[in-house]
C-alpha cells in the first residue's frame, strides 16, 4: 500500500479532493476518541491524524505529529522489552493477502514505550491495532501515560526488596497471615524455628504450628487481632516438626484496608535460651538468698549474745557495727527478693489512688523506723495516677531510707503531692532533713556509676524501676532543710481505680524460700 497523499500511478487514483476527504475522515475518527490516539499508514508508519490528547501527552502539536513517522515519536525506536517499534507495528498490521483469514486483521499489539528519557521522563502504555476507515486499512495507535504507575511499581519493588532484606537479617521469625488465618508469607527464621521446609508452610493454618493447649491461646490472640483490630502479645509453645515444644513469644497486629482487617502480621521469638537463663538465675538467686539470710541470722544472733556477755565498751561498739552491717545485708537481700518479683511479674500500669497508696506504704513501714521519725503527709484525696501496683513499696523504700540514714534524734520526713499545671502529671515528693543522698547513690539514675564507685544498695534502683514501669520518672534534689528531696513524676490516670482494686503490699506474697 502506497503513500495515501501521493498521486496514484493508475487511472483508479482518487482525486486530490478524495485524498482531502480521507484525511478529514481520519481526523474526525481520532477526534472522536477520548484518549490519546494516532492513525498511521500501516506500510510506512507515517502519522496521518492525531487528536488533542495525543498532542498533549506526546509533547508535539498535531501538525508536527502528522509530519512524523510513528517510531520517531519517541526518543528511542524500541519498546521497553527491546523490540523495534516497526516490528511490533508489522505484527499488528492487517494481512495484505485478502485470501488469508487468520484473524490477523483484529490483532492488537500491546507494549510499553519510553517516549521521553531523563527526568522527568515519559513512559506510555501503547496499543496498535488495524482498523478499516473510509474503506481503507489503517493502523490505529492508542496511548496512556504509564509513568506514575511504573514509578509506583518501581518504588514498591524497592520497598519489597528492603522488606525481604530486613526479614532475612533480623534474628526473629516474621510472618503474615491471610484473613482465614493461614500463612501467606514468612522468613527463613520461622521455617528454621518450626523445623519445616519453607514450601511446606504455604497455606498452613498458623495455629497448627502450636500444641493443642497453646494453639487455642494463639487462636484467641489471633481472633482479637481480627475482631478488635488490636496488637496482641502472648507467650506460647511452638510445636516443631520433630515434636519438640519450644517456648515462644508472639507479637501480632492487624493489616488494615481502610477500616477492615484483611490479615495479620507478626513476630515470633524463640525463648528457649531466655527461659533457661531465667530458670537457672531464679534457682541460683533463691539458693543464695536462702543461705544468705540464714547465715546472717546466725551472725546477728551470736553477735547479739556476745554483746550481752561482755563489758568492754570498745568491743561492744565494734560488735554493734557487725550487727548493723548484717542487718543492712539482710535488708539488701529482702530488696533483691522484691526486685526479682517485680521483674518476673512484669506488671502493667493501672489507675492507683495516691492517698491510699501512701497510707499502705506507711502501714508496711518497719514499726521501729516509723516510731523513730516524724512523718508528715500532705496528699489530697482524689489524686489518681497511672502506676504499677508496687507503687506503695517504692514510697515505703524512700521513707525507710530517709529515716534510717538520718542521725538526728528526731528525723523529719514529709510526703506531699500535687497535680501539676499540665494536668497530665502528678508530683509526689518525699523530703527529709538528713545528710542527703551521696553522689554514688544518685549515679544509679544517670548511668554514671563506675567500677570503682558503686551504689551500696538496691533501694534507689528498685524505686526507679517501679516508677518507670508506670511511665513516670524520678528526680533527686536537695530539700529546703538541707537533706534529700526525691520527686516522683507520675502520669495522671485517665480513669478511676476499680472498686475491687487491691494495692499490692510486701505482706501479700510470702517468700517461697
Amino acid at each position: 500500500m502506497g503513500d495515501r497523499d501521493a498521486d496514484p500511478p493508475t487511472d483508479d487514483r482518487p482525486s486530490s479532493s478524495g485524498t482531502a476527504d480521507a484525511t478529514g475522515i481520519l481526523r474526525a475518527f481520532v477526534e472522536a476518541v477520548p484518549t490519546a490516539a494516532l492513525v498511521c499508514d500501516p506500510d510506512t508508519l507515517a502519522i496521518r491524524a492525531a487528536n488533542d490528547p495525543a498532542a498533549d501527552l506526546l509533547g508535539y502539536d498535531r501538525g508536527t505529529l502528522t509530519l512524523m513517522g510513528l517510531p520517531n515519536v519517541g526518543e528511542t525506536d524500541v519498546t521497553v522489552d527491546g523490540e523495534p517499534i516497526a516490528d511490533v507495528a508489522a505484527a499488528a498490521a492487517p494481512a495484505t493477502d485478502p485470501t488469508v483469514s487468520d484473524g490477523s486483521a483484529s490483532r492488537t499489539a500491546r507494549f510499553e514505550w519510553e517516549v521521553r528519557l531523563g527526568d522527568p521522563g515519559l513512559r506510555v502504555d501503547a496499543a496498535l491495532h488495524a482498523a478499516t476507515i473510509a474503506g481503507d486499512e489503517w493502523l490505529v495507535a492508542g496511548f496512556s501515560d504509564a509513568t506514575a504507575r511504573v514509578a509506583a511499581e518501581t518504588e514498591r519493588d524497592a520497598e519489597r526488596r528492603l522488606v525481604d532484606a530486613l526479614a532475612e537479617t533480623v534474628p526473629l521469625a516474621l510472618f503474615r497471615c491471610t484473613e482465614e488465618g493461614t500463612l501467606s508469607r514468612w522468613n527463613d527464621r520461622l521455617a528454621a524455628d518450626s523445623g519445616y521446609e519453607s514450601e511446606a508452610l504455604s497455606g498452613t493454618a498458623f495455629t497448627s504450628l502450636f500444641d493443642d493447649a497453646a494453639g487455642s491461646a494463639v487462636g484467641e490472640a489471633l481472633s482479637r487481632v481480627y475482631r478488635d483490630g488490636e496488637a496482641v502479645t502472648c507467650e506460647t509453645r511452638l510445636l516443631t516438626r520433630s515434636g519438640e515444644r519450644v517456648p515462644y513469644r508472639l507479637s501480632m497486629g492487624p493489616i488494615l484496608d481502610a477500616d477492615r482487617v484483611v490479615g495479620a502480621v507478626g513476630v515470633g521469638e524463640d525463648l528457649t535460651e531466655a527461659s533457661l537463663r531465667e530458670e537457672r538465675l531464679a534457682v541460683l538467686t533463691r539458693v543464695l538468698r536462702h543461705n544468705f539470710r540464714n547465715d546472717l541470722n546466725v551472725v546477728t544472733g551470736f553477735t547479739g549474745r556476745a554483746i550481752e556477755a561482755i563489758d568492754d565498751p570498745d568491743l561492744t561498739a565494734e560488735l554493734e557495727r557487725v550487727v548493723d552491717t548484717a542487718e543492712r545485708l539482710l535488708r539488701l537481700g529482702e530488696t533483691s527478693r522484691k526486685v526479682e518479683r517485680l521483674l518476673s511479674q512484669r506488671p502493667s500500669p493501672r489507675p492507683v489512688a495516691l492517698a491510699p497508696a501512701v497510707d499502705a506504704a506507711l502501714e508496711s513501714l518497719d514499726p521501729a523506723v516509723r516510731a523513730r521519725g516524724a512523718i508528715g503527709v500532705d496528699v489530697p484525696e482524689g489524686l489518681v495516677v497511672s502506676a504499677v501496683a508496687f507503687l506503695p513499696e517504692a514510697i515505703t523504700e524512700l521513707v525507710d531510707n530517709a529515716v534510717r540514714h538520718n542521725d538526728a534524734d528526731d528525723p523529719q520526713v514529709r510526703i506531699s503531692a500535687a497535680e501539676l499545671p499540665s494536668e497530665s502529671w502528678v508530683s509526689l515528693v518525699v523530703a527529709d532533713d538528713g545528710p542527703g543522698i551521696p553522689p554514688a547513690e544518685r549515679a544509679v539514675l544517670t548511668g554514671e556509676e563506675t567500677p570503682l564507685e558503686h551504689a551500696s544498695g538496691l533501694g534507689l534502683w528498685y524505686v526507679n524501676w517501679i516508677v518507670t514501669a508506670g511511665g513516670g520518672s524520678l528526680d533527686i534534689a536537695e530539700s529546703k532543710a538541707g537533706g534529700s528531696r526525691i520527686e516522683l513524676s507520675l502520669r495522671a490516670a485517665e480513669g478511676q481505680p476499680p472498686d475491687d482494686a487491691e494495692l499490692f503490699t510486701p505482706d501479700d506474697v510470702e517468700d517461697a524460700t
